[in-house]
């Protein structure tokens, strides 16, 4: 088993004495329930990002921040490693849950949502044994959001997760913020893989993920930290994922997987979602990919790259 869950609340467990100069803060709600504060009213850290980026993949993941890849120059780079991809990236890190209330919206990911396993996604195997693993045990989850969850929220997403509200813990930030940006940044493997899902590619072949993004320069609301982000891996993404199998179906998938492939390709994220009156869910889902994918056929020996870095809409997005 690969117990998700309880990895993410071990590594939570572990932040927790050193949440001070984390730049983190706690919160224990009436319900029981433990709010840790990234951003929304903590300064957090690059270092908490790191650490919220690594919860988020159920800790089954590497992550670092590297300062000086000439691939990414002038900007530093967020660099993700896993050997479980599917586990770290589509059972736990996708953004597949929208946790909504009164006058409360966020962005659910994380292991929690193996645990509740509502979205169509868990349909599909591996995912849907992952989610028989995780049911009913203390969950983890990450809010992308600039509000804290009241006790309602908190309440609703255990009972989906069929655990008492005591037993969740709940990891709060806003994309804007230092923490919340990273975090995000570090999707450049799931979202290479959420889109060979969405063209329907046997993912039991891949074996692993790595990716590398730039981290874009911070700006002051979540409009604008949304479109950056998104350009990061968009324009800037790159990765690499090596499977099984043969050649002719890498080939014939490969050129539909970059982020290039997109009929929205082509201009700043911030841009695309403005033609959507700001609705994130009418932009092409296509879009969501990096912008540059290696498939490595480990059976084959053979590597095939499709996609390339945009470094004009990067430098117009994140400023020259």
């Amino acid at each position: 088993m690969l117990n998700l869950n309880r990895r993410a609340r071990e590594l939570c467990e572990r932040l927790v004495p050193e949440a001070e100069s984390l730049g983190i803060r706690l919160h224990r709600l009436p319900c029981g329930t433990l709010v840790l504060d990234f951003g929304v009213d903590a300064p957090g850290s690059r270092e908490a990002g790191i650490l919220l980026a690594r919860v988020c993949l159920a800790d089954r993941a590497k992550v670092e921040v590297i300062a000086d890849d000439p691939g990414t120059a002038p900007w530093p780079a967020v660099h993700v490693v896993t050997e479980q991809p599917i586990a770290a990236c589509l059972a736990s890190q996708y953004a597949g849950w929208e946790v909504k209330g009164a006058n409360y919206f966020a962005m659910g990911s994380g292991p929690m949502r193996a645990s509740a396993a509502r979205e169509p996604l868990f349909r599909h195997s591996p995912l849907t044994e992952l989610a028989r693993q995780e049911k009913g045990v203390p969950s983890v989850g990450i809010l992308e959001t600039a509000q804290l969850p009241p006790e309602d929220i908190c309440r609703a997403i255990a009972e989906k997760c069929h655990i008492g509200p005591s037993e969740l813990t709940l990891l709060v930030a806003p994309t804007h913020s230092l923490a919340g940006t990273l975090q995000v940044v570090a999707r450049s493997v799931e979202t290479a893989l959420h889109k060979l899902h969405e063209l329907a590619f046997d993912l039991s072949r891949v074996v692993s993920g790595r990716g590398l993004a730039p981290l874009p320069p911070l700006v002051a609301d979540d409009l604008a930290a949304i479109g950056r982000t998104n350009d990061a891996i968009l324009y800037g993404g790159r990765v690499t994922l090596e499977v099984h199998g043969d050649d002719l179906s890498l080939q014939a998938i490969g050129p539909q997987a970059p982020s290039s492939a997109s009929a929205d390709y082509g201009r700043p994220f911030v841009e695309v979602l403005a033609r959507t009156h700001n609705d994130f869910y009418q932009v092409d889902p296509l879009l969501f990919s990096p912008a540059e994918l290696v498939l490595k056929n480990l059976d084959t020996g053979n590597s095939f790259t499709f996609g390339k870095v945009n470094d004009e809409v990067l430098a117009e997005s994140f400023g020259k």
